[in-house]
């Protein structure tokens, strides 16, 4: 049976976006955080981000002593991982660094440690194929941008003992986060082939003529995407189907949903699509740079959050967090 050390220290391998919010997310929640990068000028720019995201971040949940002077950097991964009780990995979607990057932090990282890849669609059975202890490996996968989003999806490799996969879950659920556990690898994992399931429909209909690219954000974000806010699509059935609840939805209206399935077509993503989307997003940004709209979007998901968390007590963020985990 695999036995995990309590986490009070969080090594970030890779620091670019992702790395840098989770490094933002762990800080606020109290961890002491040690991060790694080669790139030149990581470490400025982690700082930068940090320094940046602060006030979000501490907005949705800060803990007792959480610090951004918590936060050190090395260029030296063996070093950065030498101490660590859970390892946050962030590297380029590459099948061939990954792997290989994983069997030096299973060599380089404390034997009762737990490693955790944030890799959006290689499967961890691919990553941990030349590790020694595979079984203390897991994706735990999140939503961008993780110092804001709480979901995180976590998924064994065919190496992972299944108390990784438990104590992972647990530790990010103690830290405010919304894991959800995949029992079946999949390419994409599962958030990300929802949204691309959308998005093709979306983009469909777009070169269909249907509507502009404007009037296609809206549709989602001022209709459905609104609900999905407060509720998943299935619980959502059960109360459209009334005091029957999602047993009257399933037998009269779910026939007629599942009938139209056929008449779902894939877009031809053409240079002339690509340049309609590119010129209407554009369009619709109005002048406003990604920095500034990534504020506006984090600003309102942490009013969200806030919102959730009066409503609904399994929304709140559980936890501190340098004394909780495996």
């Amino acid at each position: 049976m695999t036995s995990h050390r309590p986490v009070h220290r969080v090594a970030i391998v890779g620091t670019g976006t992702i790395g840098a919010s989770w490094a933002t997310h762990y800080l606020v929640r109290g961890f002491d955080v040690t991060a790694t990068d080669p790139a030149p000028g990581a470490e400025a720019a982690l700082r930068s981000y940090v320094a940046g995201a602060w006030d979000t971040a501490a907005a949705i949940g800060l803990a007792p002593g959480a610090s951004p002077d918590r936060l050190g950097f090395t260029p030296d991964l063996r070093q950065a991982v030498a101490e660590a009780d859970f390892v946050q990995e962030n590297a380029p979607e590459r099948p061939e660094l990954k792997v290989k990057l994983f069997a030096d932090l299973d060599e380089a990282t404390p034997p009762d440690a737990i490693i955790a890849s944030s890799s959006s669609g290689i499967t961890m059975s691919a990553i941990q194929a030349g590790c020694r202890h595979p079984e203390r490996t897991a994706i735990g996968h999140p939503f961008n941008p993780p110092h804001v989003i709480p979901l995180v999806e976590v998924v064994g490799g065919t190496g992972t003992s299944p108390e990784t996969v438990r104590d992972t879950m647990t530790f990010y659920a103690a830290i405010g986060k919304r894991p959800i556990h995949l029992k079946k690898e999949l390419p994409g994992h599962v958030a990300n082939r929802i949204q691309v399931a959308l998005y093709r429909e979306v983009v469909y209909l777009i070169q269909e003529g249907v509507l502009d690219v404007a009037d296609a954000d809206d549709a989602v974000s001022w209709g459905p995407g609104l609900r999905w806010g407060v509720m998943g699509p299935s619980l959502l059935w059960h109360l459209g189907g009334g005091e029957g609840g999602i047993q009257h939805f399933m037998d009269t209206l779910m026939p007629r949903m599942a009938a139209s399935w056929d008449q779902l077509r894939a877009p031809e993503f053409t240079p002339e699509l690509r340049d309609t989307i590119v010129s209407g997003v554009l369009k619709e940004a109005d002048g406003h740079s990604v920095d500034e709209l990534a504020a506006r979007r984090d600003a309102m998901l942490a009013a969200l959050l806030a919102v959730r968390a009066r409503h609904d007590p399994a929304a709140t963020a559980s936890g501190p967090g340098a004394e909780e985990g495996p």
